[in-house]
């Protein structure tokens, strides 16, 4: 009886990871060297979620809220516009909810010469 209840106690507390969306990959790429500001940023996601920000921060400059634009529903692809700031390091920070209610967030840093 005691590994049943176990069994299901580890079940419901593990089916909400399993049920998050992580990046699968970002334009720029993580980690990446550029020579030029792109013109807007892509996140392909593992799974469908509903993005609800998006904040792009840049050295000495405030951290700016990227537009969704009409991008509002649930979907595993994104492009946003990016505001370029010049050279430096850019951080991308993103917010959303997964289709199970989940909250779900990460970031990713590209660099500029």
């Amino acid at each position: 009886m005691r590994k049943l209840a176990a069994a299901t106690l580890i079940s419901m507390l593990t089916s909400g990871a399993f049920a998050q969306s992580g990046v699968e990959s970002t334009t720029p790429a993580a980690g990446a060297e550029m020579t030029e500001v792109p013109a807007d940023v892509s996140l392909d996601f593992a799974n469908d979620i509903r993005l609800t920000r998006v904040d792009m921060t840049h050295r000495n400059h405030p951290t700016v809220t990227l537009d969704l634009g009409a991008q509002t529903g649930f979907r595993r692809d994104f492009t946003l516009p990016m505001q370029p700031m010049g050279g430096g390091p850019y951080r991308i920070e993103w917010f959303g909810v997964g289709r199970d209610g989940g909250a779900l967030q990460g970031d990713f840093t590209f660099v500029v010469d």
